[in-house]
């Protein structure tokens, strides 16, 4: 499950606290990849997108931001998913949050060698309120 979501990801967290908490990098990856993840209900499309949500909200988890919007696109999510996802966020978490999350995924999609200007997602608001 982790492989499909992160790649190599996983063994990197673990390498990364072995000198210091070995166990807590096994927790870290067991739960929300062996129990949650797995559940049904949700495929990892839809995981990822929640995820990331999450992550943009808190305001202040960037470095577990960028690893799930590069999850977010090995699963499927398209550019435009994943900024319209962060923007969103701006309602319920406030502007500085979606800033420091839409600064993230620029990092990301830079790094994957993807564009990272706005006419690759853009799509026109109508700015109407129903």
């Amino acid at each position: 499950m982790l492989s499909a979501i992160d790649g190599s990801g996983g063994e990197h967290v673990i390498d990364s606290l072995a000198d210091i908490a070995p166990d807590f990098a096994q927790y870290l990856l067991e739960f929300p990849f062996g129990d949650i993840y797995a559940r049904p209900g949700l495929d990892l499309r839809s995981r990822e997108i929640a995820t990331i949500a999450a992550l943009t909200a808190i305001g202040h988890a960037q470095p577990q931001l960028k690893v799930h919007i590069a999850a977010g696109l090995n699963v499927g999510l398209t550019r435009e998913e994943i900024v319209e996802t962060i923007m969103q966020m701006a309602v319920y978490a406030g502007f500085p949050a979606a800033l420091n999350g839409l600064f993230a995924a620029r990092e990301v999609f830079a790094r994957e060698g993807m564009r990272t200007d706005v006419a690759a997602t853009q799509s026109a608001p109508d700015h109407a309120v129903d």
